[in-house]
């Protein structure tokens, strides 16, 4: 192993590689991403997706909206006409 597999090599913001050691079983070292415990919890869901724009629902709601708009106009209708 040579002197540049011991280093950390990420990218610093001058775009030298990082030179300090990486964290022991890492590649990194703890200040890009080494640090052990760093990361989300494996049952995470704060990356969910929950799917509000995906094309079917983009889809249904178009029809919805449609809907509502016809129902409107309807109504708008109605009030017009003498009783």
């Amino acid at each position: 192993m040579d002197d540049t597999e011991k280093l950390c090599g990420a990218k610093t913001p001058s775009g030298a590689p990082c030179p300090s050691t990486p964290e022991p079983g890492r590649r990194r070292c703890r200040l890009h991403g080494g640090a052990p415990g760093l990361g989300a919890p494996k049952d995470n869901q704060n990356a969910f997706r929950h799917g509000y724009f995906s094309q079917c629902e983009k889809a249904q709601r178009r029809g919805e909206n449609a809907q509502w708009k016809k129902l409107q106009k309807t109504i708008a209708e109605r009030r017009k006409q003498p009783r």
